[in-house]
């Protein structure tokens, strides 16, 4: 509902609404990108240790630095990184937040390229930064050309590049990276949040730190660590620019339980990340299914598809929620997205598809 006219909000806030998925209860979620396999009994185990742990001091503020975590962080990166190129918060939306309260603010600008995530522009809203909005190809990918000319033209404080692409999957050549890197005046941040997802041979803009000390790489433990429900997300940078982000986060941001709950997890890596090899053989095969049945599929390195085209994608979305499948209206206009579920989950998608939309 909108606020009331006698609430007191900042007006260019005025006539918003929160942001967030539907929230169906009683559904197969396929709407939000989440892991679908939930942490086993032992790794929920040594977590629920860890918070006990934590419990017992929690009459005392945490680490406001996260040292330990931040380690621990470091290491599963490598890249030669350390502690002090390192960065958390509770997700790696709070991340982007930090980015635009040091990168970004009045008479500044974020320049990013639709259709993306939608939350940025809402980043540089609350920030009050001038969102410029670049437009991505047909096939979802960012000509380096149109970008570098963009770029030129608004000099832009903060450039955001996301690869895989929210919601589309697309994921960036490095060469493009590199181009937008060699004319951005500011930073250049890759959300690499589904980055785990990426095929064989897709490169990781982790590669390019060293050489280019403006470049922030963001990653979150929400989606290829099954731990959305834990708030932990992260990023990489010259040890400078994590310097700046210190000096915007709030204090004693990160809480004792949350830093306790990401390092036990980060110590069963290996475990959590099992899942991704499989989730990425169901993604391809959920591509090909819908190719198959005649949609225009968006090629993904993510854990989701998108999908289409649809003249009324509403009735659709709300057809799969009439059987019981929840997906995702988001994108651009007559596209849908949906997540890789368990077997169980994309057995149903398929079903209920082909009764709302038989072709």
């Amino acid at each position: 509902m909108p606020l009331p006219s006698w609430v007191p909000i900042r007006e260019d806030l005025r006539g918003f609404e929160p942001y967030g998925a539907p929230q169906l209860p009683g559904l197969i979620g396929l709407n939000v990108n989440e892991n679908p396999y939930a942490p086993s009994e032992a790794v929920a185990d040594d977590i629920a240790a860890a918070v006990r742990a934590a419990a017992l001091g929690l009459n005392r503020y945490p680490d406001r630095e996260a040292v330990e975590l931040r380690e621990r962080l470091a290491q599963y990166l490598g890249h030669g990184l350390s502690a002090q190129n390192v960065w958390a918060a509770n997700g790696s939306n709070e991340v982007m937040l930090q980015i635009l309260q040091a990168f970004g603010g009045p008479g500044r600008a974020a320049v990013s390229f639709a259709p993306t995530y939608s939350m940025y522009p809402e980043y540089a809203r609350d920030t009050h930064t001038r969102w410029v909005t670049g437009r991505r190809a047909e096939d979802f990918s960012v000509d380096p050309q149109e970008a570098v000319e963009l770029i030129k033209a608004e000099q832009p404080d903060v450039v955001l590049l996301t690869s895989p692409n929210n919601p589309t999957g697309t994921a960036l050549p490095l060469s493009t990276v590199e181009e937008v890197l060699e004319v951005a005046p500011g930073v250049v941040v890759v959300d690499e949040a589904y980055a785990e997802f990426r095929r064989a041979g897709t490169p990781t803009a982790l590669e390019l730190l060293d050489t280019h000390p403006r470049l922030l790489v963001t990653r979150t433990m929400s989606k290829a660590f099954a731990l959305a429900g834990g708030r932990l997300g992260y990023v990489a940078a010259d040890a400078a620019i994590i310097d700046a982000l210190r000096i915007v986060r709030l204090p004693y941001h990160l809480s004792a339980v949350t830093q306790a709950a990401a390092t036990a997890a980060l110590a069963h890596a290996d475990e959590l990340l099992a899942q991704v090899d499989a989730l990425r053989e169901a993604r391809d095969e959920l591509a090909a299914w819908l190719g198959e049945r005649g949609y225009a599929v968006a090629e993904s390195d993510a854990n989701f598809v998108l999908f289409g085209r649809f003249e009324d994608r509403h009735a659709v979305w709300q057809g799969l929620v009439d059987r019981g499948v929840l997906i995702r209206e988001t994108g651009p206009e007559g596209w849908l997205r949906v997540s890789v579920g368990t077997p169980e989950e994309m057995n149903a998608f398929y079903t209920a598809l082909m009764e709302v939309d038989p072709r």
